[in-house]
């Protein structure tokens, strides 16, 4: 399965890079999961390349949704403002987190994650 995030703050870049950083020093989320930043937007010609603007979570079979759940709402817990994040499954189930909320947040993801 494939998950992809979406940060919509004015620091999304930021904010997306520091979640990547995150998730690969997890010691319990590194053997199964494999983020990978990029853009969304096709690349335009004559022009370097977007901003980041996606973060894709490649995840294996061994995968654990509580932990990755646990792992995504304890870095946004940890940001001076939580980012408003949009979360979508490669089936196309998706989950927008906003709000200071930490628990309803990782409610949210587990819900999500673990279908």
């Amino acid at each position: 399965m494939d998950i992809f995030v979406r940060c919509t703050s004015r620091e999304a870049e930021a904010e997306l890079r520091s979640l990547a950083a995150w998730i690969g020093i997890d010691r319990t989320l590194r053997p199964s999961v494999r983020a990978k930043l990029g853009s969304a937007r096709p690349k335009e010609a004559g022009h370097q390349g977007n901003s980041i603007d996606i973060l894709s979570l490649v995840l294996s079979s061994g995968f654990s949704a509580a932990s990755l759940a646990a792992s995504i709402a304890t870095w946004r817990s940890t940001r001076p403002q939580r980012p408003n994040l949009t979360v979508v499954r490669s089936d196309g189930v998706m989950i927008q987190i906003s709000g200071p909320s930490d628990e309803e947040a990782h409610q949210l993801l587990q819900r999500a994650l673990g279908e």
